[in-house]
């Protein structure tokens, strides 16, 4: 069981906190963030700035760091709006991978990059998770017997009839 540090609560443990940064500049969603000299993020970790902006707003983006740059720095993308960040915030590495739920509870909804639901379905079993950027399975470990490609009501000649329509559509609108 995988917890996602970037969706698992409200706050931040402790542990996370121990790998702290800071915003150095903000190009839209493209955060550069200096760490200390030994402690720099992997790439793909997440990162997050959490705060407040100069009109009192809670501030929570996640990041992801795409490239190391030299010089105790990374270069990083934000998941989201990147509004009311300002150079010098204090940023968290999670230590992990953006993650997203995975399983039968996640079949049929519809998840944000975060692994957050947008469907407004409620909440989703989230305790176990894969990173986003994960290996491709094995050939032998791929299902061709799924159930997805036997539920087509369109058999091949209904399917080949619409190709040749469409065709005939495309052919007659260059003339």
């Amino acid at each position: 069981m995988r917890i996602n540090p970037t969706t698992s609560g409200p706050g931040v443990s402790a542990l996370e906190k121990k790998n702290l940064g800071h915003i150095a500049q903000i190009i839209g969603p493209v955060l550069d963030v200096v760490f200390p000299p030994g402690k720099m993020p992997n790439i793909y970790n997440a990162l997050v700035v959490k705060g407040r902006d100069t009109a009192s707003q809670q501030i929570n983006v996640t990041c992801e760091v795409q490239q190391l740059l030299g010089n105790n720095r990374v270069r990083a993308v934000a998941m989201s709006a990147t509004e009311g960040l300002m150079r010098g915030m204090e940023v968290i590495d999670t230590g992990a991978p953006l993650s997203v739920p995975v399983g039968g509870a996640t079949l049929g909804r519809i998840f944000n990059v975060l692994g957050e639901p947008v469907d407004d379905l409620g909440p989703v079993d989230t305790r176990t998770t894969s990173p986003i950027h994960r290996s491709a399975p094995a050939f032998i470990q791929l299902d061709t017997t799924s159930p997805i490609q036997n539920c087509c009501p369109i058999d091949h000649h209904q399917l080949m009839r619409c190709n040749k329509i469409l065709v005939s559509l495309h052919d007659s609108s260059l003339s």
